[in-house]
């Protein structure tokens, strides 16, 4: 049967235009009709405006938002708006976060001094006894109820400081790893003299109670943590963890080096001598950070790259080129004669480069020669390149159980100032390995240069048992502990590595989210381009119901965050450590790239002294420079904040409960009545957000009034549907009264902190505050949330639709938004609204229309749908369409309203995305740089376009009934992949869709063989 369908995109009048515009900035209704049918054009939009009429009424009526906008309007005289200085603003937090981080870098430096002290009066004895507190063991009982050995009463209590871990803030104690002997007398007197350390950790934490987890890792393999744990081994009883692989140890111990690692695959290197030898090359790599710069060159009859596009040269050994050289070293198989002479001199050549043009470390040079024997000392090669002043150490590394050869590997390292290590076993590498570190640290030790170190951010999921408390962002300030004895001064010994952890969100704290605007953040980056913290950094990903941290989550550069920077102005200059200001127009996705919001930000910039980090903070033109401050007296505001129907973000700082322990259970609206009331006069509060809170309290108070009175008057049924309403403040006040009770709500998440876009959180202000505030004050914006469902991690449409508009204060002509008001509405009652507004009258005059008459889009001939400014469908005759996007229900249609201009395509980047896919490539830059890769690009964009040719043209002899579902490949949110065993890392290109809005009506057609499309 011939059918045509008609689509008319239209806004008419006032009054549709307050509701459709910020609906969708449109109304498309899709009619599919008989051929002799037609839809006149006045028809359908005086069912739009019906609709849109009737909806601005109700969630205009429940929202009470005309309200909330007089009532700031009646208090704008008592009002000054002000604009914030983005430079005094960036240099005050900057100024702030160098004092916090200060005191931890002072906390660690008393750590040292007392170590060093406790080690200089302890006299080393082979047969100490000492019975410490063994982490693994405490509290731990043989069959008759006695204590084990090292296992002592441990007190521990629940610290909320602490992540909510079990500890005992009074003394510290010791983890030793299964590969090392937990009564070694190394051990032992390490452990005892390190006793000294409890007092500092103690007075540490009084002095500086932001103070988190403090540690000192011994050389010798043991870990001292306060305040105490209890350590759980992992399920096969074993205890991995090892201080001295942890990256703090590793920078600290160390100077940054430049390694070139030498790696023989001549044909006696087959079976289990490769093996071995591979994962020597894993150690030695996992013991480099991004101080260091690395190559791995591969040797038998002839030398190779093991990544030929590094040849000649050294990169950053960051995770992703270390995760990369693993995968390739993994490939390479034994063969030919091993011919090491080629490879000694392109590897001092390198090093000699990097040194003379000065790039690189700038410091510490190595060769790792991996081999199974050497046939001569080649003594040539090293007086030409090395000799006399040996400014590259080698150290060799001898695999396998044979020593035939061992004399000449052995010479090579003892005559360029390298070390020697015979490694039999995979057991071996581990503690071989780690030999090098503490050559390469003697020069350091000797002149007792106590460096600073502080880490990139990182996960400690190795510390943690729980993955709650793993899977928070980190940096690590720690210092070396060097012996001060005078018998072994002179050879540089190496005692271990203190230092204190710093959780980033802490850190962030400091840069108040209420002076940063609706859009604004601040965030931090290393000395390297690496992201330490930022509110677009995603570390984690699910697996499917394991939360997991990505491979490279702390090797995040700037441009793959704010990639619009594509000059690298913004990233050049915080690596440089300048202080300045930077504008662009930016793209942001919100809603999981769902939708697109346009803003020009503009980036005040900072060095953060004495660190290696930078602060950026992050302000939008427009409304999100202007900040507005309101006069009340607290007696006003109390009794107002003081109600069930308020509460605040728990996550912004308005009074700092976390250093008095009788605080930390206080929320932060308690802290504040506490403060206010004089209950609690100590409390360290911010005195302007506290008077921004009760301004905005005092004038949102006659909305609870308000709401109270419109549900009075709801008939017990609730027929109209509006189960909340709801409003948020600059000042992070949030008020809400629900229409029904909690047991029958729908969305039960929503205002929670179970749905972190739906309240202030330290990253963001909500989703409908943001979206709402990018439109006229008095214009609502719609969206149907996803939630997902924690059993089978699948998202599943729900059952409301949010509704939010801004309200605004204007003083002298400048703008500013004080607040945004919403509802939640049940999707069956918008549905029963378009359903009775898209429909004419029985008594309708059909005599002069052709076809059906009276029309109703609840025709079985007819399908209607209302699709939003982003082309998602709002309401559609089949329900497990709604929320879907219309490029998946119909791309044909959905390609021609593109190719009218109704709709704009916006391509949005993903630098931080992992794909299912079978790569070699570690890093999600690799694929752009394959050629391979670019041809299947070309080809699958030949198969797009030739689909999207299909589907427009739709030859209905060769397509199905289901073939407008599978249009939904033009248009999907992502890529799909085949399946493969894991994730990784992929950089990602996906389209949003935005509606224009200076195009008031379309149609157009399109010729599908037995059918007609009108849109």
């Amino acid at each position: 049967m011939e059918k045509r369908m008609l689509r008319w995109c239209f806004e008419n009048g006032l009054r549709l235009y307050f509701i459709l515009r910020i609906i969708c900035s449109s109304c498309c209704l899709l009619c599919f009709v008989k051929a002799q049918s037609r839809i006149p054009t006045e028809i359908v939009q005086l069912w739009a405006s019906e609709f849109g009429g009737e909806l601005n009424s109700i969630v205009t009526k429940y929202s009470g938002s005309l309200l909330l906008q007089k009532k700031y309007k009646d208090v704008e005289p008592f009002i000054r708006i002000e604009e914030v200085d983005g430079v005094e603003l960036v240099m005050q937090f900057g100024e702030k976060m160098k004092e916090m981080l200060g005191r931890k870098v002072e906390a660690v430096k008393r750590l040292v001094d007392a170590a060093e002290e406790a080690d200089l009066y302890h006299k080393y004895d082979m047969n100490f006894e000492f019975d410490y507190y063994n982490s693994v063991l405490i509290n731990e009982r043989d069959e008759n109820r006695n204590y084990v050995e090292l296992g002592n009463e441990f007190i521990l209590e629940v610290n909320e400081h602490f992540n909510n871990l079990p500890v005992n803030t009074s003394l510290s104690n010791i983890q030793v790893p299964t590969n090392v002997y937990n009564k070694d007398p190394d051990i032992l007197n390490g452990a005892y003299w390190s006793e000294a350390l409890n007092a500092v950790f103690s007075e540490n934490f009084m002095k500086d109670p932001t103070l988190t987890w403090q540690y000192f890792g011994s050389s010798t393999g043991f870990f001292r943590l306060y305040p105490g744990i209890k350590w759980m081994p992992d399920g096969n009883g074993v205890i991995s963890f090892d201080c001295r692989n942890r990256g703090w140890y590793i920078q600290a111990a160390t100077s940054p080096k430049d390694i070139i690692i030498l790696f023989d695959i001549s044909g006696s290197m087959k079976g289990l001598r490769m093996t071995i030898a591979k994962h020597t090359i894993n150690t030695i790599l996992d013991t480099l950070g991004e101080n260091d710069f690395v190559n791995i060159i591969a040797y038998s009859d002839y030398i190779h790259y093991v990544e030929p596009c590094f040849e000649g040269t050294l990169v950053q050994a960051d995770r992703d080129n270390r995760e990369h050289f693993k995968l390739l070293v993994d490939k390479l198989n034994a063969k030919g004669t091993g011919v090491v002479t080629k490879a000694l001199i392109e590897a001092f050549r390198v090093l000699n480069k990097f040194n003379e043009t000065g790039q690189g470390s700038l410091c510490n040079q190595a060769i790792m020669l991996i081999t199974d024997g050497a046939v001569e000392d080649y003594e040539s090669v090293f007086e030409q390149y090395n000799w006399p002043d040996c400014k590259v150490r080698v150290f060799t590394y001898l695999i396998g159980r044979e020593v035939t050869f061992a004399e000449y590997v052995k010479w090579i390292a003892c005559n360029n100032k390298g070390y020697y290590t015979h490694i039999s076993t995979l057991a071996d590498v581990q503690e071989n390995v780690m030999e090098y570190l503490h050559v390469l640290s003697r020069p350091m030790v000797i002149s007792h240069d106590h460096d600073i170190i502080w880490t990139e951010a990182y996960m400690d999921n190795a510390l943690f048992q729980s993955a709650a408390h793993s899977l928070l962002l980190m940096t690590t300030v720690a210092m070396p502990v060097f012996s001060r004895k005078n018998e072994t001064r002179a050879h540089g010994i190496l005692l271990g590595v203190v230092g204190t952890d710093v959780p980033l969100k802490e850190l962030l704290k400091l840069a108040p989210r209420y002076k940063l605007g609706v859009h604004g953040y601040a965030f931090l980056n290393t000395n390297n381009g690496y992201i330490l913290a930022h509110p677009d950094l995603r570390p984690l990903y699910k697996d499917g119901k394991k939360v997991k941290p990505k491979p490279n989550y702390n090797s995040v550069d700037i441009s793959e965050v704010e990639w619009e920077d594509t000059d690298e102005v913004l990233r050049t200059a915080m690596v440089n450590g300048e202080t300045g200001s930077f504008s662009m127009n930016v793209k942001v996705p919100v809603d999981e790239g769902k939708r697109v919001l346009f803003l020009t930000n503009d980036y005040f910039y900072t060095h953060i002294d004495d660190t290696p980090f930078s602060l950026c903070i992050v302000l939008t033109r427009g409304h999100g420079e202007s900040l507005f401050i309101g006069n009340i007296s607290v007696e006003e505001g109390l009794h107002d904040i003081d109600q069930p129907d308020l509460t605040l973000a728990n996550e912004w700082i308005y009074c700092v409960t976390d250093i008095d322990p009788d605080h930390r259970k206080l929320s932060q609206k308690e802290a504040v009545i506490r403060y206010l009331t004089g209950q609690e006069p100590d409390l360290e509060c911010d005195e302007e957000l506290l008077q921004e809170v009760l301004f905005d309290a005092v004038v949102t108070a006659p909305l609870e009034a308000y709401w109270t009175a419109i549900a009075m008057n709801i008939s017990e049924n609730n027929e109209d549907g509006i189960e909340m309403a709801f409003l948020g403040t600059r000042a992070g006040l949030m008020r809400s009264y629900p229409f029904i009770g909690k047991e029958k709500s729908s969305n039960k998440k929503f205002f929670t902190t179970q749905d972190k876009h739906s309240i202030f959180t330290m990253d963001h202000f909500p989703l409908w505050y943001r979206r709402a505030a990018e439109h006229p004050p008095g214009h609502f914006v719609y969206s149907i949330a996803f939630e997902e469902d924690m059993v089978s991690g699948k998202k599943n449409r729900s059952k409301m639709i949010t509704a939010s508009t801004a309200v605004s204060v204007t003083v002298s002509k400048r703008m500013a938004i004080a607040a945004a008001v919403g509802v939640q509405i049940n999707l069956s009652l918008m549905r029963q609204k378009f359903w009775m507004a898209t429909q004419q009258s029985n008594d309708t005059d059909c005599s002069n229309i052709e076809g059906t008459c009276p029309i109703s889009c609840d025709d079985d001939a007819l399908n209607c749908f209302l699709i939003d400014n982003n082309g998602f469908i709002l309401i559609s005759k089949k329900e497990e369409e709604t929320g879907k996007f219309l490029g998946e229900v119909d791309g044909s249609v959905m390609t021609q309203l593109l190719n009218m201009g109704l709709f704009t395509e916006v391509k949005l980047y993903d630098y931080q995305a992992m794909c299912k896919g079978a790569t070699n490539h570690h890093s999600g830059s690799q694929p752009m740089l394959s050629p391979f890769y670019t041809i299947l690009a070309a080809l699958k964009w030949f198969l797009s376009n030739l689909f999207i040719f299909f589907v427009e043209f739709n030859f209905c002899g060769l397509w199905n009934g289901e073939s407008l579902v599978n249009a939904k490949t033009v248009f999907h949110f992502g890529h799909k992949h085949r399946k493969v065993e894991a994730f990784q890392p992929c950089n990602t290109e996906y389209p949003a869709f935005v509606y224009d809005h200076t195009i008031k009506e379309a149609n157009g057609f399109i010729e599908c063989g037995d059918c007609q499309k009108w849109p």
